[in-house]
This record gives C-alpha cells, sequence and structure tokens, in this order.
C-alpha cells in the first residue's frame, strides 16, 4: 500500500512524487474543465429565455439553469472528486478493461465532452465502495484522495489498495477515518466518500422496492436515506420529476441539520418537512389528555372513523320527478335505492362514491330521454347533476361533508360515537375521545395535534390525497398508526425509505416492531436490515450509553463502533450551573459544535448561565449558527454535535414514561466527546 508520505527509499519516493504531480496536473485539468462547465451553464442562463418557447417553458427552463449553474459555482468549495478506480488488464474488469476512472460528487466534462470524473451514482461508481480484496471486480488498485477542509480546497496526498495483491484497509484507512471523524460544524455533510458496502447496497435499491433501515446511533441511516433519494433521481431522474421525493423528518431542527445533503449532491428540488407540514390541514390550538392522544394515534380508530363516514350513507326516501321541457323524467325510488347500494358496493372513496351516484343518476335520467330519440349534450348533462331533485337525492342519500365537520360531530354526540366505536372502543376510550365542552360549529373547534392527524384519514377516506414518487421518513419509530397511515395515502403507488431505532422510541406509541410498523405504512413485505456498526460515536461514548439496552427491552441490536478515538467524563457537581459554564469553556477550546443538553425544565436557567459569561448560543428557537446550542432532550433526536454536555440525566430519565429511552437518545448525540454532569444519582443502568 502506498500515500503521499516520504517513504524510506529513494526510488519509491521519487515514484511516488511523480504520481502526486501527475495527481496534481490532473486536478487542474478537472478545475479547468469545471470552469468551461460554469462559463457555459452561466451563457445559458443568458440566453435561455430567447431558446424557449412559450413563458411556462422559459421560466422553468431558467430556473433549472440558473440552479445548475449556482451548484457548479459552489463546487469549487468542496473536492472535485475523492477516489481513483483502476481497473485491470484481465477478463475480471470486463468493459472497463484497463480503465482509469475518478469519482466525484457530480459529472465533470471537459469542452469536447470527455468525461473526467463519474458521478458517484453512476453504476460504475459502486464498484468504488463495493471492491474488496477478497472480490476485486477486477479492481487493480483503489485510491482514495486527501484534501484540506479550508477554501481553497487543495490535494494534500493519496492512499492506495493494490486489491489485485490482496492489500485492502478497510475502516483502518487513515484518510476513511480522518473524513468519518472530521469535526462537525454547521449542517449535517454528505457521506460519498466514506459510504460503506453494506450501505452503498442499500443507496442503490431499486425504485420499486421499498426498504426499512434499523439502525443503532452513529450507523450512517439517515445519510443512507439522503443519498438513497439522491440515486433514485440520479437512476429515474424523469419519473420522480413528475412524481417527487418527500423527505419527512421529526422537527425543524432535524430538518434543519440535514437541509444541505441533498443540495451539496446536487439535488434541490426534494420537498423536506415534518409530518404536521405533511398534513397541514389546521393550526394546533388544543392539547390532548395523555388518554386521548393514545386512543386517537391507535390504529383501531381508522375503523371508527371509516364507520362514521360511512354511516352518513342512507336510504333514499323520495323518487325524483325531473320536468324537462313539456316531459317529466322520473327515477322511482326503488330504482334509486338499488343505485345507492350499488355504488355503496363498490367501495371507493366518500366523495368519489357520492360523483359516481351522481353520475348514475344522470345516466338514468339521459336513457329517458335517448329512448324519445333526444341526444342530450354536455351542457344538458351538467346543468342535471346539478338540478335541485338531484341534489336533494344526493344530500339526503350520500351527504357531503367536510373532515372538520364530521370529527367535531363525532367527539361531540355521545351517541354517534357510541355507534361508530361499538365493539371497537371501550367505554372508558370512548369516554376519553368526547369532548366535555363541544365548540358552537366545526368553524370554532380547536384541534390537537392528534386531532390533525384524524382529520387527515377522513380526508383520505374522503378523496385520495395527492402522492409522490418515494418517501424517505426518518426517525419511524416514534410515528404512531395513524401517523403512519397519513405517510402511507402519499405513497400509495410509489416506494419507501423508513429509517429509525427501536432503541430511541420516545413517544407513548414508539413501535416495538418494524414488521407491523411497515405494514401501517403500507408496504408489509418491505425487507427490514439493520445497521450495526457505528462510525459516528466512538467506542467509549457508545459502550457507556448501551448500558441503559437492557433497561429498554427492544429487539434492536447493539450498535459496535469501529471508532477508538472520543473522551467520556462523568462528573459529580454540586453547582451544576458553574460546572456546565467551565465545561463549555473548555470544549471551545477543541475544535466543532458543542451542545448542551438537559430538560426542558433546566434549559432557560443554563442558557442563561453561559450567556452570563460572554458565551454566544443558539438555542431551539434562535439559531444563529453559534458554536453552542442549548438543547432540551425531548429536541435532540437525530442531531449530532462534536462536543455534548448532558446535565442531569435522572432528571431526563423521570420527565417522561419513556425517559429511559430518550436519555438514550440524549448520550448517543456526542461524535467526539462526552461530558455527562450529576448533582443527584446516575440512572441505576449507568451507575451501575
Amino acid at each position: 500500500m502506498t500515500s503521499a508520505s516520504p517513504p524510506g527509499h529513494l526510488d519509491e519516493e521519487h515514484e511516488l512524487d511523480h504520481e502526486f504531480l501527475t495527481e496534481l496536473a490532473f486536478l487542474e485539468r478537472a478545475r479547468k474543465a469545471l470552469s468551461w462547465m460554469l462559463d457555459h451553464a452561466r451563457m445559458r442562463v443568458a440566453t435561455g429565455e430567447q431558446i424557449a418557447g412559450d413563458r411556462y417553458t422559459s421560466e422553468t427552463l431558467g430556473r433549472y439553469l440558473k440552479s445548475y449553474a449556482k451548484e457548479l459555482a459552489e463546487e469549487p468549495d468542496s473536492p472535485l472528486y475523492f477516489g481513483r478506480l483502476q481497473f485491470g488488464t484481465d477478463e475480471d474488469a470486463g468493459e472497463h478493461l484497463g480503465q482509469n476512472y475518478y469519482i466525484g460528487r457530480r459529472r465533470i466534462n471537459e469542452e469536447h465532452g470527455e468525461p473526467l470524473v463519474i458521478d458517484w451514482r453512476a453504476p460504475v461508481s459502486s464498484i468504488f465502495y463495493r471492491a474488496s480484496a477478497r472480490n476485486p471486480l477486477g479492481v487493480a488498485a483503489r485510491r482514495r484522495f486527501g484534501w484540506t477542509t479550508r477554501h481553497p480546497v487543495e490535494l494534500t496526498g493519496f492512499e492506495d489498495e493494490r486489491l489485485d495483491r490482496g492489500e485492502e484497509l478497510g475502516t483502518t484507512s487513515e484518510l476513511l477515518t480522518r473524513e468519518i471523524e472530521r469535526p462537525r460544524v454547521g449542517p449535517m455533510r454528505d457521506i460519498v466518500a466514506t459510504i460503506q458496502p453494506d450501505q452503498d447496497e442499500l443507496v442503490r435499491t431499486d425504485l420499486d422496492r421499498s426498504l426499512c433501515v434499523q439502525g443503532g446511533p452513529g450507523t450512517g441511516k439517515t445519510a443512507v436515506g439522503l443519498h438513497r433519494a439522491a440515486y433514485l433521481l440520479y437512476a429515474h431522474r424523469l419519473q420522480l420529476k413528475r412524481t417527487g421525493v418527500l423527505v419527512v423528518g421529526p422537527n425543524p431542527a432535524f430538518l434543519h441539520y440535514i437541509s444541505a445533503v441533498l443540495p451539496a449532491l446536487g439535488e434541490v428540488d426534494v420537498q423536506q418537512r415534518t409530518l404536521e407540514e405533511v398534513i397541514g390541514r389546521q393550526s394546533i390550538r388544543a392539547q390532548d389528555s395523555p388518554e386521548a392522544a393514545l386512543v386517537k394515534h391507535d390504529a383501531r380508530m381508522a375503523q371508527v372513523l371509516h364507520r362514521a363516514l360511512t354511516g352518513l350513507i342512507s336510504t333514499p326516501t323520495e323518487p325524483i320527478a325531473l320536468p324537462d321541457g313539456s316531459y317529466r323524467l322520473r327515477i322511482p325510488l326503488n330504482v334509486l335505492i338499488r343505485e345507492v347500494e350499488t355504488v355503496r358496493r363498490e367501495d371507493m372513496p366518500y366523495g368519489v362514491g357520492r360523483e359516481r351516484l351522481r353520475a348514475r343518476i344522470v345516466a338514468l335520467l339521459q336513457r329517458q330521454l335517448e329512448y324519445r330519440a333526444e341526444m342530450p349534450g354536455h351542457r344538458w348533462l351538467e346543468k342535471t347533476g346539478r338540478a335541485r331533485p338531484v341534489v336533494a337525492v344526493l344530500d339526503q342519500a350520500w351527504p357531503k361533508i367536510r373532515p372538520e365537520e364530521l370529527l367535531t360531530n363525532l367527539f361531540s354526540d355521545k351517541a354517534m360515537l357510541a355507534r361508530a366505536a361499538d365493539g371497537i372502543l371501550t367505554d372508558q376510550e370512548q369516554q376519553a375521545l368526547l369532548w366535555r365542552r363541544p365548540p358552537r360549529s366545526f368553524k370554532s373547534a380547536a384541534w390537537s395535534t392528534a386531532d390533525a392527524v384524524l382529520l387527515d384519514e377522513i380526508a383520505g377516506l374522503i378523496d385520495h390525497p395527492e402522492g409522490f414518487g418515494h418517501l424517505v421518513v426518518d426517525e419511524a419509530q416514534d410515528l404512531s398508526a395513524m401517523q403512519c397511515r397519513a405517510l402511507a395515502r402519499r405513497s400509495r403507488h410509489g416506494s419507501l425509505t423508513v429509517l429509525g431505532d427501536l432503541a430511541q422510541g420516545t413517544t407513548a406509541w414508539a413501535a416495538a416492531d418494524w414488521h407491523e410498523q411497515m405494514a401501517h405504512l403500507g408496504k408489509p413485505d418491505a425487507p427490514v436490515t439493520a445497521l450495526t456498526t457505528g462510525f459516528r460515536v466512538p467506542a467509549v461514548v457508545l459502550a457507556f450509553a448501551n448500558k441503559l439496552l437492557p433497561e429498554l427491552h427492544v429487539t434492536a441490536p447493539a450498535t459496535r463502533s469501529v471508532r477508538a478515538d472520543g473522551e467520556l467524563t462523568v462528573r459529580h457537581e454540586q453547582d451544576l450551573r458553574a460546572a456546565t459554564v467551565d465545561r463549555v469553556r473548555a470544549a471551545l477550546d477543541q475544535p466543532g459544535s458543542i451542545a448542551v443538553i438537559t430538560t426542558d425544565a433546566r434549559v432557560g436557567e443554563l442558557t442563561e448561565a453561559l450567556q452570563q459569561a460572554d458565551i454566544a448560543v443558539d438555542t431551539a428557537e434562535q439559531d444563529d449558527e453559534h458554536r453552542v446550542t442549548v438543547l432540551p432532550a425531548t429536541l435532540a433526536k437525530g442531531l449530532e454535535f462534536d462536543h455534548v454536555v448532558v446535565v442531569e440525566p435522572d432528571e431526563v430519565v423521570r420527565a417522561e414514561p419513556r425517559g429511559l429511552h430518550r436519555l438514550y437518545v440524549v448520550l448517543t448525540r456526542a461524535v467526539s466527546r462526552l461530558d455527562v454532569l450529576h448533582a443527584g444519582p446516575l440512572p441505576e443502568a449507568l451507575a451501575r
């Protein structure tokens, strides 16, 4: 194996110097090619408006070209490539016989069209991640490049693995380790330079397959999901441009943290939202009791709501008599009853069923005109569908209703709820749902977070919502069955990448089994893959957090870290304010981001203590991108920081029913150093 460091022998040193100069020459060539691509893109932006035919096409093309030019302009801030494949000259190399390929975040072409750098998503690039000494896949040598981390980005060296000679560094690669352990400041970065073989296999799973990734802290499950989205957009761009890709995260802080990954990979059209933003029907002004929230999030509520909605359908009581010139068109009552029952048996969305019934009634009336040799036109059909006798039958037999109106009636009317929930919910559960003071109308009702999910369920029963070609759902272990159904409705004809860790489930309805959760998400046959190798959290920190696993009673496998670095300090302190300030000051002497994580009740006082010590602080409500952030434990999920100070862990445990799970989340946010400060006793599992 070779590197750019000076070797012991002069011949080897001369050869390496020559190799390094060759690489510097290629880098200059790639930079010139990128500069030409940028100039060409800017020229296309300037002329695009004249090229496009109509206004819409012009605006669309303009947005695309400006976005493309912006991406290219930002490219020099990151390495143009991270690896090189040198294929051998034997038959195992196949179509790549004797070829060299540089692998980077995006394709770079010279002016005459020759590719200098291959996109990491291209088929040949997968060989860079998957080739090994045991199975070289035709590769003679794999080279990784080292770069400076500050602008301008410069090449510092390289590292070779001669796979044809059985040489492979794996996770002991110095450059790979340096990239994995690089301090985290600002949003999450992409991992194209460090993707592992098992991660690459998941990333390149085809669009028609859904999958679930169970991943412990630091295993890269979030990165895998985001990179799969980028890969699918590369491999199925036309299809996904029509149907769209949606990333769903647990909270705005998490979405802000991951927001830079896909744009860095050249994908700027992916929507990233919380579940509340996906649903987005009503503002939240009420809070449920724990008992009511549990019932509302239970899968059985889908049956209750379906029964309540279909219970509005009734038997017609009057025939139709519709004047038409000198004639009167009639539909007898028995025929109307038959039509309602026919449409009901078709089991379609409620709103579609109402329109289907309208169409069948109009068709019966139209047939009567045709018997008289009259051919009614489109205007007559529309007018008849809105005629008062027809609408009267529809409103009586299949009434039009809004989701808010139905849910208001259901939670206000004890008898109606009893009919809908009979045999499904207990009397006690029904009582938890009923409003003590019903609003005057649905327009004045105050809705809770769980109510918003129920309203979305009703809306989905009335008509199918717009779907996406692919959804990435992170922290999915915390979704309730009803929340899962809301996402399933939006991926009815698409696929899912579901990410999570059962050990980090902190909601009262957190999943206990992935197969059951995938069934709620509408993909019961999707495979579940576990990532158990941790790359981000140091072994000493992970071992400390893993003490909690036996107390969590989950089937998730323990994560083992490949990192031997990292620091763990557990301190008993009488003055937690002063100790927090002291540990943050010490952390500021090291590179990277810093977080103080504690209970909601302590956030204010610790923020105040740090500010009084002239330490600039960000909070969950205010993000000015300072190095130090003070976070409540409830918002720490999915985030990572180089140095974490956890204050009073036992209070975190006692703050909520699943406090041990929450503490497991909190302890595994550190990717370099972890300080645990406590004045009271430690939780028993940690004390042991």
